[in-house]
């Protein structure tokens, strides 16, 4: 059995990367699959330890954390790997606060069953979304495994870090609430390209614009309902512009799979690529972290079946 290359958040879920460290190294122990691990001391360098893991020739590199962790393990794996070719042999293990990505492809949260699919060599193959944001000054590229919201979305998560003292869901509800303060409905002008090569067009000004890999983000909410991640298509909801009331009133909708579904500010559609335009700068984040607070322009193209995860 391979050597498992294990890069820990212990900041991850508020600290609750840290207090599980021990009990996931006993399940590496118990299920007999020799790991080395190595434990991240600040936003980023999750990145480039996975990029060295991979180039140092570890066949099998885990994210212990949450969605920020396995964004940047990810990240650093795709950077390490030839375009065209398959991203492979990403295992997750969740401990952090949303835990969208691990939950949605169907990985375990207990870590003996995590430890246990990597013995079995049990994987499912899923999309990418590959992101291109343009901030006035310099060009960003990220890969996204679960979403990448721009606007209000993104504003919540700006405001999820500024609070210390919450835990878990509640962290990313009252950050709503003050995002509801932070944030201006600028026009925003959303060219996609469908599944069949059509393009279609919306230009207003608009509360926000989620791209969803799968169903789910922030821990509850469903703002692309309909997402599969390993369909070769990306997710589009965009929400016209509201009021506070008209915002206050779409946020319990948004937290069930079906709410938003009829509503008539909501709209949807499914793309291989999107072209978003802002007159006035806006927050964006890819997979829960915030990849710039004034965004221009913005482009995701889908990379279907380029992700291969343990599950």
């Amino acid at each position: 059995m391979e050597t498992v290359k294990v890069i820990l958040n212990p900041y991850a879920g508020r600290g609750r990367g840290g207090r599980v460290a021990d009990a996931l190294e006993a399940a590496f122990r118990r299920g007999n699959v020799p790991f080395e691990l190595t434990e991240t001391r600040g936003p980023g360098e999750a990145i480039s330890l996975a990029r060295q893991a991979r180039l140092d020739g570890y066949a099998i590199v885990a994210a212990a954390g949450g969605d920020g962790t396995v964004h940047e393990v990810l990240n650093g794996l795709a950077q390490a790997t030839p375009d065209g070719e398959t991203v492979r042999g990403l295992a997750v293990f969740p401990a952090g606060s949303g835990n969208d990505f691990s939950d949605m492809a169907g990985a375990a949260r207990d870590f003996d069953a995590g430890v246990q699919a990597i013995r079995a060599g049990r994987t499912r193959t899923v999309d990418l979304g590959l992101v291109e944001a343009f901030d006035g000054r310099d060009t960003m590229h990220r890969y996204s495994g679960n979403n990448i919201g721009v606007g209000f979305e993104a504003q919540v998560t700006v405001e999820s870090r500024k609070i210390k003292r919450l835990r878990g869901f509640a962290i990313y509800l009252w950050a709503t609430f003050r995002a509801l303060r932070a944030y201006d409905q600028p026009y925003f002008e959303v060219s996609w390209t469908d599944g069949e090569g059509n393009v279609h067009e919306a230009a207003m000004p608009m509360l926000l614009v989620s791209i969803g890999n799968t169903r789910r983000t922030g821990g509850a909410f469903y703002l692309t309902p309909d997402a599969v991640m390993d369909d070769g298509l990306l997710d589009l909801a965009y929400a016209e512009a509201l009021s506070r009331l008209g915002i206050l009133n779409l946020l319990p909708r948004a937290m069930t799979s079906t709410g938003l579904q009829g509503q008539k500010a909501v709209h949807f559609g499914r793309l291989r690529s999107v072209r978003i335009t802002v007159r006035q700068p806006v927050p964006v984040h890819t997979d829960g972290e915030v990849l710039a607070q004034g965004v221009e322009k913005l482009t995701v193209v889908v990379q279907p079946g380029r992700l291969q995860v343990f599950v």
